[in-house]
């Protein structure tokens, strides 16, 4: 996450490393407020989480329907992979 990729990144700073230069650190989230506060500013994944939301509630939704009309709903839910793309910064 990018909270966890923050502190790794004031740990190296104690440590005596340099990001990028050493280590490259990534995190995960594109938490903003985050990751263009820290030093230097991450690197991270970006994922929609409003857009992650909407699926959510429409295989909810989606599943909560099919249950009444099919029984025990045993049948598995669908795996569903949502897009990201990496935010480049300067810790990677």
């Amino acid at each position: 996450s990018d909270l966890m990729a923050s502190g790794a990144l004031r740990i190296l700073r104690e440590r005596g490393r340099t990001v990028p230069q050493d280590v490259a650190v990534v995190g995960f989230d594109d938490l903003t407020p985050i990751a263009e506060t820290t030093d230097p500013p991450l690197t991270t994944v970006h994922q929609d989480i409003e857009e992650m939301g909407r699926l959510m509630a429409r295989l909810l939704c989606n599943r909560t329907a099919h249950q009444s009309l099919q029984g025990d709903g045993s049948q598995g839910l669908p795996s569903v992979v949502t897009p990201t793309r990496l935010v480049l910064r300067k810790s990677a």
